[in-house]
This record gives structure tokens, sequence and C-alpha cells, in this order.
């Protein structure tokens, strides 16, 4: 990479890496946004062609990360469906004792116990890799202002 960097060089790497919060505003922003920058500079500056390379090599390593662990974790969500079947989760098998005010909570009743240490994990799994994208986004639109070259962690290379 070039020794000295313009400041035009160092705002536009800085924009394409802040770009990929455009997910929040617009579907697939984090792609569509830092492609359209990167390949329009690209073959201009290699500062712009090295950061918007990380930048889509992260947020491609990242969605594939969040469907692996959604893909994981259906064997747990379809295990709770057959409870959900048996018409006694929702109660319509005592609709005939309205009439009998009796309120009974037991933990016995509670049928989908068995969804919510998976469904738990993987939430908490799902949050930690956003707050992965966006603690890492923010780092690297940082120090590529600054002029300093940013390697996301946990990437893989798809455009090299």
């Amino acid at each position: 990479m070039a020794t000295t960097l313009t400041k035009h060089e160092r705002n536009l790497s800085a924009i394409i890496h802040a770009s990929t919060f455009s997910k929040y505003f617009i579907p697939f922003g984090n792609f569509i946004l830092p492609l359209i920058l990167w390949t329009a500079n690209k073959k201009e500056y290699e500062f712009v062609d090295y950061n918007g390379k990380q930048a889509l090599n992260f947020q491609i390593s990242m969605l594939l990360y969040s469907i692996s662990l959604s893909i994981l974790s259906i064997p747990f969500f379809l295990s709770f469906w057959p409870d959900v079947f048996d018409w006694d989760v929702f109660g319509f098998n005592r609709l005939h004792n309205l009439n009998n005010f009796d309120i009974h909570i037991s933990n016995d009743d509670f049928k989908l116990r068995n969804l919510l240490w998976p469904a738990g994990i993987t939430g908490l799994l799902q949050a930690s890799l956003i707050i992965v994208n966006v603690v890492y986004s923010i780092l690297a639109t940082i120090r590529t202002n600054e002029g300093q070259a940013f390697k996301y962690p946990l990437t893989i290379k798809f455009i090299k």
C-alpha cells in the first residue's frame, strides 16, 4: 500500500466500512453500498481496494456464520413441534371447564420448556454476532480514517 495516503483515500475507505450499517435501512445494504463504492474506486486507489475487500469479506463471513447458526438451531426448534400438535399445549381440551374458574399453574403444564435453552443459546449467539459486527465495523471505520490498514478477525477470504 502507498506510504502516503490522501485524505480522499482515507475518507473513501472509511465510508466503505461505515456503509455496512446501511443494512439497518436497506435490505442487503451492507453488501450493495460497499460493493458499489469499492468497484467504482478499486482501480484508482490501492488502499480503497484493500479496505473494500476487507469490508465485503467480513460482511459475507458474518452472513455465513448467521446462516450456519440458524441451520444448527433448526433441530431444536423442530423437536418442540410434536408438543404443539398435542392440543393440550394451548389448553383446548379444557375449554369445557370455562365455567369452573380455577387457576392452576404448574411447571408440568409448561410444554415448551424444552425450547427455552436452545432458543436462548442461539439467540445469545446471534446477538453476539450482531455486536461483533457493529463493534468491528466501527473500529474499522475509525482506524481506516486514521490511515491504518485494518484487518477484521474471523473473516473468510472470499474476495482476494
